[in-house]
C-alpha cells in the first residue's frame, strides 16, 4: 500500500472511532434518556457504599470532568429525581449525593459504557500489545496537534458543555 493510501485509512479508521463513539453515545441517550456523562456519573454514585459522603468534587475527580460541570449534570439528575443532595456530616458546609430509589433502578438498566467495553477489550491483550497502541495513539495526537487539550477518558461526543 503506498503512503497516499495509507494516510486515507489511518484517516477511515480515525472517522470510524469518532462515529462509534457518537452512534454510542447516541443510542445510550435514546435507551436511557441520560447523557454519558450522566451515566457515569450514577454507575460512580451507585458503586459508593451507604456511609460514604460523596461530594460533587469526589465525583468531578471520579468522572474527571471539572466541578462546575459536573454540578450543572447533578442538577439535573437531581431534578429527575435520580439523586438526592443532603448535609449529613459534621460540616454543615459539605453537601453530600446518594442515589434515590429510583436513581438505583435507573442504574441497574442502564447499558454499559462504550469506555468500559473497550477497557475490558484493551486489558485483555498483552501488555506488550497495550503499551505499543498506546504509543500509536499518542503519536496521532502529536501529529494532530492535539497534545495540549485535557481529555478525560470518557468516550463521549461533544464537548463539556453538550456533556450535561
Amino acid at each position: 500500500m503506498d503512503t497516499a493510501n495509507l494516510a486515507d485509512e489511518t484517516l477511515r479508521a480515525i472517522r470510524r472511532i469518532l462515529r462509534k463513539t457518537t452512534d454510542h453515545s447516541r443510542q445510550l441517550s435514546r435507551q436511557s434518556g441520560l447523557t454519558v456523562p450522566q451515566v457515569l456519573c450514577l454507575r460512580f454514585l451507585a458503586q459508593a457504599q451507604p456511609d460514604d459522603e460523596i461530594t460533587v468534587a469526589k465525583v468531578s475527580q471520579a468522572v474527571q470532568l471539572a466541578p462546575a460541570t459536573v454540578s450543572r449534570i447533578l442538577d439535573r439528575l437531581e431534578d429527575a429525581g435520580l439523586i438526592l443532595r443532603e448535609r449529613r456530616s459534621q460540616d454543615r458546609r459539605k453537601v453530600c449525593l446518594s442515589l434515590t430509589e429510583s436513581g438505583r433502578r435507573q442504574v441497574e438498566t442502564l447499558p454499559i459504557p462504550l469506555q468500559e467495553q473497550f477497557v475490558r477489550r484493551l486489558e485483555a491483550l498483552p501488555t506488550q500489545e497495550q503499551t505499543r497502541l498506546l504509543g500509536a495513539l499518542e503519536k496521532v495526537v502529536e501529529m494532530m496537534e492535539a497534545t495540549e487539550i485535557d481529555a478525560a477518558p470518557v468516550l463521549q461526543a461533544g464537548d463539556e458543555q453538550a456533556a450535561d
